[in-house]
């Protein structure tokens, strides 16, 4: 029993809703305004309808962007590996332009030495950590024996103190065990420049009775058998006259920015008796 009343309470809603839909059929076109079942209609399914058209455009508008922020962000990755790309290749060619301009100040320097001299390349500092060195690309292999000078276009960087079939080791004028008798290129004092950091070196046994002053030029003597002579070594930093002493305390600015080591000339012709004539700019 309760089950055909339940049918017949269905069938009554559809027909309802059917007499609903055809009232309002009926009156489309005209313009007849709503009686009091339509307006109570109306106000009942109106804010149902907003809801369900608002929840519907959220959705929609929701998954609209979501495409797109998909899309964009693909794109977003995709233009920072291109920036990403450029950077390297523009990082790429600032390192090859620095390397060229460099090498054009070697072989300039090249020109103004009269002994022959090999370019190498700077793989490393001494893996002992004792001692201010430097590994170099060439050895034996390439004519490379002790003791030759090393120099860049700057002034003198070292001697080769150590060597192999392809790899020499140079010992750093900045270093406290390395000294090269030098001459203050103004007045022509003699001295013996030594390491004390890598950016800063000492002239010791210049007399007291010598003019030397602040931005004077220091360069190789040619005596020691080593260094032609002429060779840039620093620029004089300050001068002290030290009471009790016999010399003065000379502090020197290498002329050689050893951070920025990257290549240099070995001079292969050991005999120092040739001069070195520098070119004046």
């Amino acid at each position: 029993m309760r089950g055909l009343i339940s049918f017949y309470k269905i069938w009554f809603g559809i027909i309802a809703f059917g007499f609903v839909l055809f009232l309002f059929s009926s009156n489309s076109g005209r313009e007849i305004t709503w009686n009091s079942a339509e307006q109570l209609i109306i106000e009942v399914t109106a804010p149902l309808q907003k809801l369900i058209n608002q929840s519907i455009n959220s959705t929609r508008g929701f998954w609209y962007n979501y495409f797109d922020l998909i899309n964009v962000r693909q794109d977003n990755k995709h233009l920072h590996s291109e920036i990403d790309a450029l950077k390297m290749e523009n990082s790429r060619y600032r390192d090859l332009l620095a390397t060229h301009k460099r090498m054009q100040e070697l072989l300039k320097f090249t020109n103004s030495i009269k002994p022959p001299v090999i370019a190498a390349q700077v793989t490393g500092l001494d893996p002992t950590g004792w001692f201010k060195s430097i590994i170099i690309d060439k050895g034996k292999n390439a004519g490379i024996s002790l003791n030759m000078p090393v120099v860049n276009a700057d002034g003198v960087v070292g001697k080769i103190v150590s060597i192999s079939p392809n790899y020499a080791k140079v010992l750093l004028v900045i270093d406290q065990n390395s000294s090269v008798d030098c001459l203050v290129q103004r007045t022509r004092d003699r001295g013996m420049v030594k390491g004390l950091s890598a950016v800063i070196s000492k002239m010791d046994y210049v007399v007291k009775r010598s003019d030397v002053v602040a931005d004077d030029i220091i360069i190789t003597s040619g005596l020691g058998g080593i260094f032609p002579k002429g060779l840039p070594v620093g620029k004089v930093l300050n001068v002290k006259d030290v009471q009790g002493k016999l010399f003065k305390d000379i502090r020197i600015i290498p002329a050689v920015d050893f951070s920025k080591l990257e290549e240099v000339l070995v001079i292969l012709k050991e005999d120092t008796s040739l001069n070195y004539h520098l070119e004046k700019e």
